[in-house]
């Protein structure tokens, strides 16, 4: 497997990546006000971890938060379902759970063959790029297989937010 890496340029491409294993919190709502309250879960139990990690001699990063949007755009945003994940690592059996009342999950996010693109700009602007990006994965003999997901390399309150919006994909079937 090929390890996930940043696109260097906003081209799509299609690349493998290998199955991660995730801290998961799940939300209902506008991604702007949800966030809100899923990241400090998220990140209370993934720093949680790395400092009990690291008492153990071990070393492990917090990497860029994801989140996974299966009805993102086929309902009311303030209905949107939103899969937010911090990879973790592997061993992983459990996690300190740090927020009342917002429980904090283990899941393995199967990826295998994707296709992705560097969105550059507020999210608020990422119709145009994510249409780019499915109009790629048709012409490359593609179809999407999966639910949108992006990965968050910025803070929304960057400058320039940086987001990577990725999809499973499969060849399509021929006629």
């Amino acid at each position: 497997m090929v390890k996930a890496k940043k696109p260097s340029a906003q081209q799509p491409q299609i690349l493998r990546i290998a199955s991660q294993k995730m801290a998961v919190v799940e939300t209902r709502g506008d991604p702007n006000v949800v966030a809100q309250q899923a990241m400090p879960a998220l990140y209370g139990s993934a720093y949680t971890l790395k400092f009990d990690l690291k008492k153990k001699g071990i070393d492990f990063k917090v990497g860029a938060p994801r989140a996974r949007w299966p009805n993102a755009h086929l309902a009311p945003k303030k209905e949107w379902i939103g899969i937010w994940g911090l990879p973790i690592p592997s061993g992983t059996r459990s996690l300190p759970q740090k927020v009342p009342g917002q429980t904090v999950k283990i899941e393995t996010w199967k990826y295998g063959t994707v296709a992705q693109i560097l969105h550059l700009g507020p999210y608020s602007a990422e119709e145009a790029t994510v249409r780019r990006l499915h109009e790629f994965i048709a012409a490359s003999g593609y179809e999407i297989a999966g639910i949108h997901e992006e990965e968050y390399l910025t803070r929304p309150t960057a400058k320039v937010p940086k987001t990577i919006i990725r999809y499973p994909i499969k060849k399509k079937r021929k006629k």
